[in-house]
């Protein structure tokens, strides 16, 4: 469950800052901020409903995450499709945030 909420989180996230690109990377309409906000709004909230008591951790199993889903987006909604070295590097945070995220912790 808590893949799909960090891959929730990341769509989020990515969407948001996305929005930002546009407006301010490529004189986009003003107008983009407005679901941007929205979204990093809702990416904030999403990652709250980690099962965690401690936030740093929840944010650093997000970051292999995030990782993985970047380089998704670019290339679902880019069309750059990510290299070898890419997937290399999104592979090794991948498996770095399941250790965090599937250690066996005491309650």
């Amino acid at each position: 469950m808590s893949y799909l909420i960090y891959a929730a989180a990341a769509l989020a996230e990515i969407a948001g800052c996305f929005a930002v690109w546009n407006w301010w990377k490529l004189g986009r309409s003003t107008l983009w901020l407005i679901p941007g906000t929205a979204s990093l709004l809702l990416f904030a909230w999403v990652l709250t409903l980690i099962d965690t008591n401690a936030a740093g951790r929840a944010y650093a199993a997000y970051g292999g995450i995030y990782i993985a889903a970047s380089l998704a987006w670019l290339w679902a909604v880019e069309g750059v499709r990510p290299d070898r070295w890419d997937f290399a590097g999104a592979a090794i945070c991948f498996v770095g945030a399941s250790v965090i995220l599937l250690a066996p912790r005491g309650a």
